[in-house]
């Protein structure tokens, strides 16, 4: 059997030859995704923590930090060890333990503070907060108390700031909800007690003692309002005051937290943000990349032996940061009894009173949701009790009256007859007859939502196409949103337009769907599309799949299958089944490797050498995905590797040199491919798409990464030539479906699989099944449908 080849045996193989290791792979191997392959390097290093087996909402292992920090603020988690998701079931109770069972003096990765720069030093009990490298130098262009001149708005800001607006929006519906509760007035035991609780905190008075033992309370169904009227591009929020920076600066010095992390605790607590953390150490945990460890330090170094676990303080701002968590990996509630739980690991004594003063202070809101049909006329149906953070909670039940209003509001079936012709003919039929469309495909049948905008507006009608990332013929969802991109919004504050198609409608998270279907205005339809097999939203909630669960809108699957090998390929995986695929072009070629360092190997002499060679597409065209950020053949090792081989440089801007290929993440969920071109005082300039973008320094290291390699939610939504896929050994555990799905997938005319997972990969495909989310909106779906068809 012949040993690995070297880089000198490419020209002569291409991918399917010279890159082979012991055990397979050669010109005469099956170009087919097989079980076997090199040994892997075992379980550590993908960014998994080992010991972490169930995250906050106690459904999933720990998922790569890869993976968990795209569902958050991207690039600025903290390396493999720490578990996002919260609290693990055999965590050690109590103030010292980490979040992610990590211990007060473990380092977090690479010596990474909570926010992921260096600090330098361990996060212990005096050391917390951080995450900016305490001795870093202001960069060019920003004030040494960290503030920087006024920035033109930002798409990104434009954006957030539209949210901002939708969010206050969807407060001022809170006040127009119908009166207290009406479900439920035969419950009885603990829903009793907690609906009880509900009740009294509705109308201003103490709740109950009620304690969360068993399970969750009611969606308050939310009355239809009238359309309040928007600005179609709201202004950013202002940025804070250079005395408030100083102020926080003081009080994170006098409790030992880095003091560069000043502007983002005054960004995030607001007003007042120094008073609130002298009165309320633990309110740090409100900034990103906090942890529990770390505020528990914060606080005793400003509060001393007051500083105790079983602080009323301490518990309230552990319940807001596990939901926050929760809600990174997608959840919009929990269920009370998982939250008493993660309590209970961060030392909480009492966790049910600390759930229970949440509820009356309004910190947190409780619904009953029903689990099926009474078992008798006269009873009540089983109900779960659910918790959930106002702002979550809220924008589903807008987006489930905006879906309802859509459907209800549209005038009638039209003639679309002469332009439903062609592939798209089923859909365009399904448009003409409904106000509300929901359409499921593979990557060929984005040509049918396409067909429909062109055949719309040969109808003389003003229709748009929006996608996740950037696509030909779209506009950008977060441009339609911030007002840049689209056809502008009307006197109503709503789109412009008679017809919306949203492609990628799987990565749409709550309040982004809300505020889309907020703006869509009364008589126009709607279609969301999508592929239903891809990873879910990097936000919280999984509005796609919860629509489809409901069946209250009319729904078109495409008959258009995904051409060729690795449409083949991946239709398979889409059912569970990993198939032998014919590939006389070696457009599938599998790359055994025997560990992490061979991976790394052979995925550079792909990109570099062997693709370029075998099928003439650029290394520039090649997309490397992976599993993780961290570990041996993460992204970052993997774009170490690659830029030192396609474009070598000391990194003097920030990292980064003149054609890096970056990846930039102006806000959560959204990855941009883009190439730096310079840096100066403004900061680092990037070239997207023939677009300048120009990030600021300060933001750079949350917003910017190499980007020769990916994970596959940097990757969903976007399309290359060619993609190497790496599976080292010890990615075995975060491999899933819908990912391997999302990661083959992105590959047009070429699929490179560099394979050390042995069984791992059959396995995952046939059981590995998206990860569960605790969202609402199927429920409130239905039960909005079945009040409508009880109208007269």
């Amino acid at each position: 059997m012949p040993g690995p080849a070297g880089p000198g045996d490419a020209p002569e193989a291409g991918p399917a030859g010279a890159d082979r290791a012991e055990g397979g792979g050669g010109p005469g191997a099956e170009p087919v995704v097989s079980g076997r392959g090199g040994v892997g390097e075992g379980p550590a290093g993908t960014g998994t923590d080992p010991g972490a087996g169930q995250d906050t909402a106690g459904a999933e292992p720990a998922r790569p930090e890869a993976e968990q920090d795209e569902a958050a603020a991207e690039p600025t988690e903290a390396e493999a060890g720490q578990d996002s998701g919260g609290a693990e079931p055999g965590a050690e109770p109590g103030a010292g333990q980490g979040a992610g069972g990590a211990e007060t003096g473990a380092e977090p990765g690479a010596g990474q503070g909570a926010g992921g720069a260096e600090t330098g030093a361990e996060p212990g009990a005096g050391q917390g907060a951080g995450g900016a490298e305490t001795g870093a130098e202001p960069g060019a262009g920003q004030g040494a108390d960290g503030a920087e001149p006024p920035a033109p708005v930002s798409e990104a800001q434009a954006e957030l700031a539209a949210q901002k607006v939708e969010r206050e929006r969807i407060a001022r519906r809170k006040a127009e909800r119908e009166g207290p509760v009406d479900a439920g007035a035969k419950l009885s035991g603990r829903a009793a007690d907690l609906l009880a609780a509900v009740r009294a905190v509705e109308s201003g008075a103490k709740p109950p003692a009620t304690y969360f033992d068993d399970a969750p309370v009611t969606p308050r169904k939310a009355a239809p309002a009238p359309p309040q009227p928007r600005p179609a591009a709201a202004p950013p929020a202002p940025a804070p005051a250079v005395a408030d920076i100083g102020a926080v600066r003081a009080v994170l010095a006098r409790g030992g937290a880095p003091e560069a992390l000043a502007g983002q605790t005054a960004a995030a607590l607001g007003e007042g943000a120094a008073e609130q953390l002298t009165e309320d150490p633990w309110r740090l945990l409100a900034v990103p990349g906090v942890r529990p460890t770390q505020a528990d330090g914060f606080a005793q170094a400003l509060l001393g032996p007051a500083a105790g676990p079983a602080d009323e303080r301490r518990g309230a701002a552990l319940l807001g940061w596990l939901l926050d968590q929760a809600a990174a990996k997608g959840h919009t509630a929990l269920e009370a009894p998982v939250l008493e739980k993660a309590l209970a690991q961060y030392g909480v004594p009492a966790p049910a009173e600390t759930l229970e003063a949440a509820i009356g202070d309004g910190a947190v809101l409780v619904f009953h949701e029903p689990l099926g049909p009474p078992a008798a006329e006269d009873e009540e149906p089983p109900v779960r009790l659910l918790v959930g953070l106002e702002a979550h909670a809220l924008a589903e039940e807008a987006l489930a009256d905006g879906l309802a209003r859509l459907a209800g509001t549209f005038a009638g079936p039209a003639d679309w007859s002469a332009v439903a012709d062609g592939p798209a003919a089923e859909l365009v039929r399904a448009v003409a007859a409904h106000g509300l469309v929901v359409h499921t495909g593979g990557e060929a049948a984005r040509a049918e939502p396409a067909a429909l905008s062109a055949a719309a507006r040969r109808l003389g009608l003003r229709a748009v196409l929006a996608a996740h990332a950037p696509a030909p013929g779209a506009v950008t969802v977060a441009g339609l949103l911030a007002g840049t991109e689209g056809p502008g919004r009307d006197a109503d504050g709503r789109f412009d337009l008679d017809l919306l198609i949203v492609l990628d409608a799987p990565q749409l998270d709550v309040e982004r769907a809300a505020a889309l279907v907020e703006s869509v205005p009364d008589g126009a339809r709607l279609v969301l599309s999508g592929d239903p097999g891809v990873l879910g939203s990097a936000g919280p909630g999984r509005v796609f799949a919860d629509v489809l669960a409901a069946r209250a809108f009319p729904q078109v699957v495409s008959r258009t299958p995904d051409p060729g090998p690795i449409g083949e390929l991946v239709s398979g995986i889409g059912v569970g089944e990993l198939n032998r695929v014919d590939a006389p072009g070696k457009e599938v070629v599998i790359v055994p490797v025997r560990d992490a360092g061979e991976a790394v190997h052979r995925t550079v002499q792909l990109v570099a050498e062997s693709v370029p060679r075998a099928f003439g597409i650029p290394a520039e065209e090649v997309q490397v995905i992976t599993p993780g950020h961290g570990g041996p053949a993460g992204t970052r090792a993997l774009n170490a590797a690659l830029k030192e081989r396609l474009n070598p440089g000391p990194g003097r801007f920030l990292g980064f040199d003149p054609g890096d290929r970056v990846v930039h993440v102006p806000s959560p969920g959204r990855a941009l491919p883009a190439r730096v071109v310079s840096a100066d005082a403004q900061g680092l300039h990037l070239d997207a798409g023939g677009a300048r973008v120009v990030v600021p320094q300060d933001r750079v290291e949350a917003q910017v990464r190499h980007g020769w390699a990916v994970t596959a939610h940097q990757a969903v939504g976007s399309r290359w030539p060619a993609v190497v896929a790496v599976l080292p050994g010890d990615a075995a555990q975060a491999l899933s479906r819908d990912w391997v799905y999302t990661a083959f997938g992105r590959a047009e005319r070429h699929l490179s699989v560099v394979h050390g997972v042995e069984e791992a990969l059959p396995h995952a495909v046939a059981q590995g099944l998206p990860k569960p989310r605790t969202t609402r909106l199927t429920g409130l779906l239905r039960a909005l449908a079945a009040a409508q068809e009880e109208q007269p």
